[in-house]
């Protein structure tokens, strides 16, 4: 049995969904999967085989709450596998997925004992405004569950499942 902890850091809810759809693409018979906000995991993370931290991008910052969770955590993170994702561009070009990977980069640069088993960015979404009939969602579900796989293929031993073509 291979435990998972997705740990979310989220403003307006959608690295929660993010996480969410990581957990419902982990959980199968011999994974079990669970989501928490990075600000309600003050237990420790040793009963855990691999933790999967995401928080938001604004304004050129990664979300307090997952820098926080790796202050508190500091110390386990050394013996517990990890990956990380950022939410990022709501623009759909090239510089802004660079942007968004860059404030990613400098956030984790922040943490030079911290060594994350993969580290990605998804396409974020426009915040909820009152009014708004039309948002931008760059969330790509099949993008976040093929990732997720490939970080747990990883922390078995597995081999990671052929991209489709």
């Amino acid at each position: 049995m291979t435990n998972v902890l997705v740990v979310f850091a989220t403003k307006h809810g959608s690295t929660q969904q993010v996480a969410n759809t990581i957990v419902t693409a982990l959980s199968r018979d011999d994974v079990t999967a669970q989501s928490r906000p990075a600000a309600q995991v003050p237990e420790p993370l040793r009963d855990w085989d691999l933790v999967i931290l995401g928080g938001a991008l604004y304004s050129g910052r990664w979300h307090r709450d997952a820098h926080r969770f790796l202050k508190r955590h500091r110390r386990e993170l050394g013996t517990v596998p990890i990956a990380v994702f950022g939410m990022g561009p709501r623009t759909d070009d090239e510089a802004a997925w660079r942007h968004s990977r860059r404030q990613l980069d400098r956030a984790l640069a922040k943490r030079a004992w911290l060594s994350p088993l993969a580290v990605t960015v998804f396409g974020g979404v426009d915040p909820p405004r009152r009014g708004d009939r039309v948002r931008r969602d760059l969330r790509d579900g099949d993008v976040i569950r093929r990732w997720a796989g490939s970080v747990l293929a990883r922390v078995r031993g597995d081999r990671p499942p052929p991209e489709p073509a």
